[in-house]
């Protein structure tokens, strides 16, 4: 995985986005603040969900508890020891906001407020086939609800609440992870891993102080 780095102004991402979501990110932007950018390029995108094709990229849900903790998941096809911060797909034509209101309410079932529009990340991806995926990240202050998810077809096993300080331990041992094929990922989990990690660093640089 190359990087082509970042930390580009955001509107920099426009070429690299669906042509829909550019006027709700200025809306975004006046909202929640500007977010860091980020652009990637993976040697390997041949993973879920990059060859999902009911998405055309997703949200990054960084969920902060009233102890200023993230809260994070395993799912239960993951690796053993394996938590990493929440996402949740954008369809064809949806909304942002829509996505990220919904993937909430699924994963969570936490009643939520957005904070602050933390990071944008591309990745550019050359197989199976040329194109990119985006990743919006949001950082939410949680208000009510008990914490399960929603939808049994998240598949989430278990939840677990990190300092932020925690976020790049996460990272890294995405990084770490074996390089073996697994047909719940539809591909190898040493890509996932390197393509998860991103998300962790970029929330890490934007919260820890």
């Amino acid at each position: 995985m190359s990087q082509h780095n970042a930390h580009l102004n955001w509107r920099a991402a426009y070429a690299r986005i669906p042509a829909w979501h550019r006027s709700e990110i200025e809306h975004l932007v006046a909202a929640y603040g500007s977010p860091r950018y980020r652009h990637i390029h993976l040697d390997d995108g041949r993973f879920d969900p990059l060859t999902k094709t009911d998405r055309v990229g997703e949200v990054g849900m960084v969920i902060r508890r009233p102890d200023g903790t993230l809260i994070t998941a395993r799912k239960t096809y993951y690796p053993p020891g394996v938590f990493r911060l929440l996402t949740g797909g954008i369809g064809h034509s949806e909304r942002i906001i829509e996505a990220l209101n919904r993937e909430v309410l699924e994963e969570t079932s936490l009643t939520v407020r957005i904070n602050r529009f933390l990071s944008m990340i591309t990745y550019q991806l050359d197989t199976p086939a040329p194109r990119f995926f985006v990743s919006y990240v949001f950082l939410l202050d949680e208000l009510a609800g008990t914490l399960q998810a929603a939808d049994p077809a998240e598949q989430v096993a278990e939840f677990r609440s990190v300092l932020p300080t925690e976020l790049p331990l996460l990272a890294a041992q995405l990084r770490q992870l074996a390089d073996q094929s697994d047909a719940a990922i539809n591909g190898k989990w040493s890509s996932w891993g390197r393509f998860r990690a991103v998300m962790h660093e970029e929330c890490a640089a934007a919260l820890i102080v």
